[in-house]
């Protein structure tokens, strides 16, 4: 059975959903009222986003994604995960890319990938796991997060993210061809997904 492409843009959807929370909270547009609980669900958000992108190359099958889904409310390390989730597709992360300009339209352009300014995912690593230190309650003995210097990082982190996807291509779990995807496609805003080819041997 074929991959369930619209499951992809459904994550990728949700994504771009979180991130729209973050840059109100970022913007002061909506408040959760205390310092603390503000910072924490920009936090939250960030860390929701960063496991969906772990498991996005999953999404199209639906068994797996669940299955390796229910692996994070059991295991909170996610370098663990992306150690399964790449022994299923070890081309399981999106590579962001620049789109050469062609007439021939999105499936057929040349495309460059990005040399730097997204989130690799060794720092996917390195920050899910630095947002533990506010997800979890702290030791009333023990040193506190710097609230502040999380404040002032999300954005940073977000906009890793937003590079990171803008533009990418894809491998899909069970599937030769590589995709395109576009996050906000300027026809109708929308998450956009063309093939454009197969993977190489």
């Amino acid at each position: 059975m074929a991959p369930d492409r619209e499951a992809y843009i459904s994550v990728m959807v949700e994504i771009k959903r979180r991130i729209e929370v973050i840059s109100s909270l970022i913007r002061k547009e909506i408040a959760v009222k205390y310092h603390a609980t503000h910072v924490e669900t920009m936090v939250l958000q960030l860390r929701m986003i960063l496991e969906l992108i772990a498991l996005s190359s999953l999404a199209a099958n639906r068994e797996i994604f669940e299955a390796n889904r229910r692996k994070f409310e059991d295991h909170w390390r996610v370098s663990k995960i992306i150690k399964d989730v790449e022994a299923l597709n070890q081309n399981f992360y999106p590579m962001p890319i620049l789109q050469l300009e062609t007439p021939g339209g999105p499936a057929e352009q040349e495309f460059i990938l990005r040399a730097d300014g997204f989130l690799t995912k060794d720092e996917l690593v390195e920050v899910h796991g630095r947002c533990g230190a506010v997800l979890h309650a702290a030791n009333p003995y023990g040193k506190k997060a710097n609230y502040g210097q999380f404040e002032q990082e999300v954005p940073t982190w977000v906009t890793k993210v937003m590079t990171l996807l803008a533009d990418h291509k894809i491998q899909l779990l069970d599937d030769e061809s590589f995709y395109f995807v576009r996050m906000e496609d300027p026809t109708d805003k929308r998450v956009h997904l063309w093939t454009y080819g197969r993977a190489q041997p």
